[in-house]
């Protein structure tokens, strides 16, 4: 079984130093950041299983980071890891992260909460699909998302029915017959324009300039094919 793997956030070098030593000797695998700024694009690049955030940063603070890790990757467990002892403090926290432990502490209740929370989340990320610079698409939770705003987009049932097809099925030409019978479950009848309508809207929805679509493409005589 491969490691579990932990992004860790602490400017504090002695701090840092000595967390990422104790959960290395008992198997995890941590990558320490001195800050957060860009803790999303190391996340969707190289993935983990758990997050652990000190509040008080450089740059952005733990709050900042650990809400917007929420929202965009809802389902990775967070665990604030801090000297902030407030009440307010940790009830701000708890409104986003999953646990919240307070400075000094033992290593042991570190990794005893640490394999709480990946038991409770299986240790499991949502199955994210990068379509182009600005798209990201969780198939388990059934959203999409724009990176760039970080809006989640919304999408009719039918539409987000044929997006998966396509992500089934990446970089595959599929024929509108294919396409049909998969989504709607039926033969498809010639002529029947509702899946291009469909594929309209989508691209509306998606594409930076739905008139020159990058994300869903059209082969002429053949059919559409997303490229991931």
């Amino acid at each position: 079984m491969s490691a579990k793997r932990i992004l860790y956030v602490e400017d504090n070098p002695d701090i840092g130093g000595w967390v990422k030593e104790e959960l290395e000797q008992r198997g995890y695998e941590v990558q320490w950041l001195l800050n957060g700024d860009d803790i999303e694009a190391v996340v969707q690049a190289e993935g983990c299983d758990l997050v652990i955030l000190d509040i008080m940063l450089p740059g952005l603070d733990g709050f900042t980071i650990g809400q917007r890790l929420k929202t965009a990757m809802p389902t990775l467990p967070t665990l604030l890891l801090t000297a902030r002892t407030a009440i307010h403090d940790k009830l701000q926290g708890l409104k986003f992260a999953d646990d919240y432990v307070t400075k000094p502490f033992h290593a042991e209740e570190l990794v005893a909460r640490i394999e709480v929370l990946l038991r409770r989340n299986g240790a499991r990320q949502p199955e994210m699909i990068k379509l182009g610079r600005h798209i990201l698409v969780d198939l388990d939770g059934r959203t999409v998302m724009n990176a760039d705003t970080r809006e989640e987009i919304a999408l009719t049932g039918k539409e987000l029915q044929i997006l998966e097809c396509f992500l089934r099925h990446p970089n595959q030409i599929l024929t509108q017959e294919q396409i049909w019978e998969q989504v709607w479950g039926e033969r498809y009848i010639a002529g029947d324009k509702a899946l291009s309508v469909h594929i309209r809207h989508l691209r509306e929805k998606l594409e930076r300039d739905p008139n020159q679509p990058e994300l869903i493409q059209t082969l002429r005589g053949l059919g559409y094919r997303v490229k991931v």
